[in-house]
């Protein structure tokens, strides 16, 4: 059994009905929701019969081809299962071009509906009127591009990568052109040349002062630029230790998942148009992503914060899920909130900014004697070379174990994070003492 409710955000179906498409543009014109097939009206899950997949690939074939305007990038279809029975979930995002209709009826209550609680009512002319007039037309689909001799290459070779068919209208199907033919904006974002920069920043310190790093990953497709911030963050992602008698563990600097999810967020929901791209910064105690552009004046931030959010930019939506960069329309909030706190994320009138505080400044080493931890082979070698030899260096020890030197210096600083061990005297000169 699910564990929401039929209300304004969910509906549930049995199996797939006529009236499908009328379901759907209510959730579009409204704050968007999820509908359920396989479900029952009491939220029992009670499953599919027949051929699934070909019933998503009609699903999406049906909001793709009898919904207007294009529902690109704002609806995902994904199939799930609870106790061996599969069952759909269609998830769909508030579009910023509603009204949004039943193809070939045209914007009139007839084919225009929203969804009030848990049913749908047709939109009343003068709604439509007035929603037709507070449209945004200031989408990057409509922004001519600042160039217009641009390749793909490397579009193309991640697309193929997951198994896509690259043909003539491959450009034309991600809505790369502008109405007059020329590129838009989306196409010199996903080009595989370009001039907008997206910087990661290394900090000494506590504050923005002392710059010891500073990469810039862009001029380039900014798949290809989301990655490579990605495989940085993954590479910074240090190991500590922590002693919880009588075992050490290990723990990452902070939680991956999460801040891989703030940083696809922080890139395909960002405001491209004012030509700021997000920043990435980090400090000795924090990792802080910031994107342009807040919140959609339509979204309230108790909406955001529950994963109900317009998506910015639907067309780049679409290509980060084809990609496998976004899993499900509208979790990815949901996910960093399931290791970091509401409080991590910041509001401003132009931009967002979530603030990943560190686990080493979280950490409580207990500090114990030598015979009350375990320590492994190579720490216990390490520990009698020293009392050996205080002067010891770290090239001699990873000479005499048979280690390199950066797995002496890893298990030294646990070494002494723990207490067992510390450096005295000056950097060339010191010695080492063993605690007892």
């Amino acid at each position: 059994m699910l564990d929401v409710i039929e209300d304004v955000r969910n509906e549930f179906k049995v199996k797939l009905t006529d009236n499908f498409e009328e379901e759907v543009i209510s959730f579009l014109n409204t704050s968007g929701g999820n509908i359920y097939i396989g479900v029952n009206d009491k939220g029992v899950i009670v499953g599919i019969n027949g051929n699934i997949d070909l019933l998503q690939r009609t699903i999406k074939d049906r909001i793709k081809d009898n919904i207007m305007p294009s529902t690109l990038g704002l609806y995902d279809v994904v199939i799930l299962e609870e106790n061996n029975k599969k069952y759909i979930k269609i998830i769909i995002a508030h579009g910023s071009d509603d009204p949004y209709y039943i193809k070939g009826m045209g914007m009139t209550p007839d084919s225009c509906f929203i969804r009030v609680g848990s049913s749908i009512q047709s939109m009343p002319y003068d709604m439509i009127n007035n929603r037709i007039n507070k449209r945004t037309r200031i989408s990057l689909r409509n922004i001519v591009s600042p160039k217009q001799e641009l390749t793909f290459n490397q579009l193309k070779i991640y697309y193929e990568e997951k198994g896509f068919n690259i043909n003539n209208n491959f450009l034309k199907q991600l809505e790369l052109y502008t109405d007059d033919g020329k590129y838009n904006y989306n196409a010199y974002l996903l080009a595989d040349n370009n001039t907008m920069s997206i910087r990661f920043g290394k900090y000494e310190g506590t504050n923005a002062v002392n710059l010891i790093e500073n990469e810039d990953f862009g001029n380039c497709s900014i798949i290809k630029a989301t990655k490579s911030i990605l495989d940085k963050l993954e590479i910074e992602n240090r190991i500590f230790t922590r002693i919880e008698y009588p075992e050490r563990k290990e723990i990452k600097m902070y939680d991956y998942v999460a801040v891989r999810e703030a940083v696809v967020n922080a890139i395909v929901h960002n405001d491209w148009s004012n030509e700021y791209a997000p920043k990435f910064e980090m400090f000795n105690d924090r990792l802080v992503i910031s994107s342009n552009g807040g919140i959609q004046p339509s979204t309230t931030k108790e909406e955001f914060l529950e994963g109900y959010s317009l998506p910015k930019n639907k067309e780049l939506m679409k290509v980060f899920n084809d990609l496998g960069l976004v899993e499900q329309m509208g979790t990815g909030i949901i996910r960093i909130l399931q290791s970091y706190d509401k409080k991590s994320f910041e509001f401003f009138p132009n931009f967002i900014r979530v603030t990943f505080p560190f686990n080493e400044n979280k950490t409580d080493l207990n500090k114990r004697k030598v015979n009350d931890i375990k320590l492994t082979e190579t720490q216990n070698s390490i520990i009698r070379l020293m009392l050996d030899s205080p002067y010891i260096t770290q090239e001699s020890l990873a000479r005499l174990l048979d280690v390199n030197i950066r797995t002496i210096q890893r298990n030294i600083k646990i070494l002494i994070d723990i207490g067992l061990v510390e450096r005295t005297g000056a950097t060339k000169k010191g010695k080492w003492l063993v605690k007892n």
